[in-house]
């Protein structure tokens, strides 16, 4: 019943749940140890891979990955892409975002609960909290504990770790930039560029706030991620499910797994018809426990979930202990789980995997891979662009020809100097030559060296006679002249003044 001061003043509505502290409990199994396995591997390779080497020759950085923005070039082991070449990247960011659906219509939320980056940190942090303050039980206390010298020590501490683990990421992050071993001396000794600083900064305090403080808070409430994957998951889709068919009605506490015991303690004799009413779930919550969002799963699938299969590891434990199977929780689809409550068998899992949704997914994310594949094995390393100087557009020379100017890049993606012709096509009775040539010199080609790993830039002139439409067709070709070869060709247009001018 309301109170007169609630129907003076009603309270304002709520709109968002407070914060329930979540101390998830340590806990042992194969979907335990998968989780330490996929942790270490993902951390070994963002904390090691920039320190890779790979030899390009003399020309060319030596570090394995390397995103060097300052040459404006993407480095990742023998492959080398340019800022022109900017489709790759996208290519892989289509893959990537194809590959999470893939995952997410075989295996469910795979991802969220074993390999994203939130995952692995947070579950890294929760180990140094364990720790150092202990299990679940000893944190209680220790939350619940008056402030003193000892909470003082723990929490100092714990977090001095977290920031430990938070500014090394923010470190590794940032060799990723530039050559690893000089970026790591300049740093330590005070000499790295400002920017470096401030993203180590940056993303310390992203990895401490988010790994150590808002932990399943971001998962919940601010990843985009569990909402997209819950409009793609349907009855099909694999996911940590409850057997409500075996483990209901719950047994609240009891120990013992024999039906006949269980029945003779909750139960009058007069009703043996109860005993096939009994459950195998204890209410014991050791899967809610040990659930790093806190949800109870026996309550069906929640966007909480990410499926990392440790409340599996723990009820496995009490069926064990209870001499009961094991699976009570366990990784399944709805229409399984339908179909053995009416004592149906449950689907092939290869039936599962083959489904159109999925093939559709694998043969467009293939197929993207494979083009790109080939394109990087076709692509030539040689690449030229040409853009006309249009001021003046032409210039009539003192022998009547017609002379327009050009600027041309040419790009030499080898990691070695190379000599390279220029010519024109195309034009009749045209010829080209440098600004540091003499016109008395100009032919169909010039011959030019380029560095490794730069882009020449240089201006040519191309004559003509003026008998001649007011706009003909020219092309710039550039070949390579060592023994791996290489061309690219660029079209535009040849200026020329309109008849009777």
């Amino acid at each position: 019943m309301a109170s007169p001061e609630d129907l003076i003043a009603p309270r304002p509505p709520r709109y968002f749940e407070a914060r329930r502290k979540i101390f998830p409990k340590a806990v042992r199994g194969s979907y335990r140890n998968l989780k330490w396995a996929i942790m270490a591997v993902t951390l070994a390779i963002y904390y090691v891979t920039p320190w890779l080497r790979w030899d390009r020759g003399p020309y060319a950085p030596d570090q394995a990955v390397l995103v060097d923005i300052a040459n404006r070039r993407f480095f990742m082991f023998a492959i080398e892409i340019w800022p022109h070449e900017f489709y790759y990247v996208a290519g892989l960011l289509i893959m990537a975002a194809i590959g999470l659906f893939l995952v997410t219509s075989s295996v469910g939320r795979a991802w969220c609960g074993y390999a994203c980056p939130q995952t692995v940190w947070t579950d890294l942090f929760l180990h140094v909290e364990r720790a150092i303050d202990g299990d679940r039980n000893a944190q209680i206390r220790l939350q619940k504990a008056r402030l003193g010298p000892s909470k003082i020590a723990k929490r100092v501490t714990k977090h001095g770790i977290w920031l430990v683990i938070s500014v090394l990421t923010g470190g590794a992050w940032v060799f990723y930039f530039a050559d690893a071993p000089t970026l790591a001396r300049e740093i330590v000794t005070g000499q790295g560029p400002y920017v470096a600083y401030a993203t180590i900064a940056l993303l310390t305090a992203t990895t401490y706030v988010l790994g150590g403080l808002m932990r399943e808070q971001f998962c919940i409430y601010a990843c985009p991620w569990p909402r997209i994957q819950g409009a793609m998951l349907d009855e099909k889709s694999l996911l940590v499910t409850y057997k409500y068919w075996r483990g209901e009605p719950r047994t609240h506490g009891l120990k013992r797994a024999a039906p006949e015991r269980v029945l003779s303690l909750v139960a009058l004799a007069a009703n043996p018809e109860l005993a096939p009413r009994i459950g195998d779930c204890i209410d014991c919550n050791a899967c809610v426990a040990v659930c790093p969002t806190g949800i109870d799963i026996r309550e069906g699938s929640q966007i909480g979930c990410i499926t990392c299969g440790l409340c599996i590891d723990a009820c496995d434990e009490v069926m064990d202990r209870l001499d009961r199977p094991r699976r009570l929780i366990g990784y399944s689809t709805i229409a399984d789980e339908q179909a053995a409550g009416d004592g149906k068998a449950p689907e092939h899992p290869m039936k599962r995997l083959l489904r159109p949704r999925a093939i559709a997914y694998f043969l467009i994310w293939a197929s993207i891979g494979l083009a790109m594949l080939f394109a990087l094995g076709t692509r030539s390393r040689l690449d030229l662009s040409v853009s006309q100087n249009r001021n003046p557009v032409y210039v009539r020379l003192s022998d009547g020809s017609i002379r327009n100017n050009f600027t041309l890049k040419v790009r030499n993606m080898q990691s070695r100097p190379r000599e390279v012709e220029i010519s024109i096509e195309g034009l009749p009775g045209g010829a080209l030559w440098s600004e540091t040539a003499a016109r008395q010199g100009a032919e169909r080609s010039i011959r030019l060296n380029v560095p490794a790993d730069k882009v020449t830039k240089l201006r040519l002139f191309v004559a003509a006679p003026s008998d001649g439409p007011s706009r003909s067709d020219l092309t710039f070709r550039v070949r390579a002249l060592d023994a791996e070869g290489g061309e690219d060709t660029h079209q535009i247009h040849f200026e020329r003044p309109e008849t009777g001018r």
